[in-house]
């Protein structure tokens, strides 16, 4: 595309940054790419509305209407996942309402840059939603295609499903997956960069069988179990959480 002018992210804890720790909060993939860009087009002004634990509705219902009014030339919009983990929501469902914030973003004149899902299909419990992801995936691809948006399409990335892009909760990014996703969006937008997303992490050997079973015990018990009990108590970890940068400004402290 051609010169991007101002950029407005939007989403939940993925395009928040989570585990990508910065001096106040955190950094993630979209404050990477914000870099990108501003660095081979500088004056990028660049806000962030994505909040950690946010669904699909209030995404499309709260995020998408403040981008339209801020007249966004860019706008990546990630949304769905916290749904489609949820039982009993259908990834078609999910789809019609992205395609509605895609809809309202592309109508006001905005790029959209969309995102598939990661193949997650090694981690316990997202080992259970591993064919709602896909199925959404195809929707997501389909939206792409017929709204002419940007796609970053994370599911074949391998080098993600290497654990270490991880954090140790195995639900969120870890600074160099953050780094990754940031490359490939760049790629996508066609901005130059010096590294590579696709370069393979260095050969490690294999956790003996028993080391493995200790690792999954202590993360059932320090993530699954607090997010498990969020979800039966109705409370999201986004409860009381403001995005990081709600208007669009210089790079630099939102």
């Amino acid at each position: 595309m051609g010169r991007i002018t101002s950029y407005v992210a939007l989403g939940d804890s993925f395009t928040e940054g989570l585990e990508d720790p910065a001096d106040q909060g955190f950094r993630g993939w979209a404050d990477r790419l914000a870099e990108h860009i501003d660095a081979h087009q500088p004056g990028l002004r660049y806000a962030n509305l994505a909040v950690r634990g946010r669904l699909i509705d209030e995404i499309v219902g709260e995020q998408v209407p403040e981008a339209v009014a801020m007249g966004a030339g860019l706008v990546s919009l990630c949304a769905g996942g916290n749904d489609i983990l949820r039982p009993g929501s259908g990834p078609a469902i999910v789809a019609r309402r992205l395609e509605e914030g895609v809809r309202a973003l592309t109508e006001a004149g905005a790029t959209v840059m969309l995102f598939t899902g990661f193949d997650l299909r090694q981690v316990p419990v997202m080992r259970l939603a591993h064919s709602k992801i896909e199925v959404y995936n195809l929707h997501i691809h389909d939206i792409a295609r017929r709204y002419g948006t940007l796609l970053v399409d994370m599911w074949p990335m391998a080098v993600l499903r290497d654990p270490r892009a991880w954090n140790s909760d195995r639900l969120h990014l870890n600074s160099d997956g953050h780094r990754r996703v940031a490359l490939a969006a760049a790629e996508v937008l066609g901005v130059p960069v010096a590294e590579d997303w696709r370069r393979p992490y260095p050969p490690r050997r294999p956790l003996l069988w028993r080391h493995a079973r200790r690792e999954d015990l202590r993360w059932a018990r320090e993530f699954l179990g607090p997010w498990i009990n969020r979800r039966l108590h109705g409370r999201s970890s986004g409860d009381g959480v403001s995005p990081k940068r709600p208007g669009l400004t210089p790079i630099g402290p939102g």
